[in-house]
């Protein structure tokens, strides 16, 4: 039998070491569940070999893109490892549209219900993936049953002291925040900044993010079952 495409999980990248511990974690939990598939990081950014130089270690690939919306890094980075690749890479759609639910469960684990919450997101300057930041906020206020404001680190609007602001304009006075990010990093100095008693976690190794990096790959791959040896 052939040796199966190696999965490889796109991420930024980060100097931080408790995101790189995250990052290495994340990938021993989808290889636990894709047994005989070899799983890889790949890191777009911050790292001395960056995805496109990944990929090319490989006879064949299935890169899936863990970023929670489709800014820069998945509409350029991802794109262009896959066109460098000779035909030896392909690509799935990113994570983040199936992750709402694992943001609520991070939101609820942080404490007793609030007023409102602050969804806190990195920012892109694409709108579409701004648009996909403001559906999820739509979605988690949908499941937790309170206010949310989406609010941005990083070149979209409202900044997060703005939609903190926004909220409390509305009447609310006790907030919480919800974190838009799947492993720690810089922006959490950020969300520190706010001041706020209730701050979720980012998602984690958490098993709906697991769920859909190893189900995009069985799909790109035309396999039903995740024994795959």
């Amino acid at each position: 039998m052939s040796r199966p495409p190696t999965l490889v999980i796109a991420l930024h990248g980060t100097r931080r070491r408790r995101g790189t511990r995250f990052a290495e974690a994340l990938r021993r939990a989808v290889a636990s569940r894709l047994p005989g598939v070899p799983v890889e990081l790949g890191f777009v950014d911050i790292h001395d070999e960056l995805l496109g130089e990944t990929v090319q270690r490989f006879e064949r690939s299935v890169i899936v893109p863990a970023f929670l919306a489709a800014g820069y890094h998945v509409a350029h980075d991802i794109v262009e490892a896959v066109e460098h690749s000779g035909g030896r890479a392909v690509a799935t759609q990113h994570v983040g549209p199936e992750l709402v639910h694992a943001i609520a469960d991070r939101l609820r684990a942080a404490g007793p219900p609030v007023d409102a919450v602050v969804l806190a997101a990195i920012g892109s300057r694409r709108l579409g993936a701004t648009a996909e930041v403001l559906a999820t906020a739509n979605r988690l206020s949908r499941i937790v049953g309170r206010p949310v404001q989406a609010g941005f680190i990083f070149a979209s609007e409202p900044s997060l002291p703005d939609a903190a602001a926004q909220l409390r304009a509305q009447g609310h006075r006790d907030l919480a925040v919800a974190t838009h990010a799947l492993g720690p990093g810089l922006y959490q100095d950020h969300i520190a900044a706010l001041g706020l008693r209730v701050v979720a976690e980012p998602i984690g190794i958490h098993p709906r993010l697991l769920d859909a990096i190893t189900s995009r790959y069985l799909a790109a791959t035309g396999t039903t079952s995740q024994k795959v040896a």
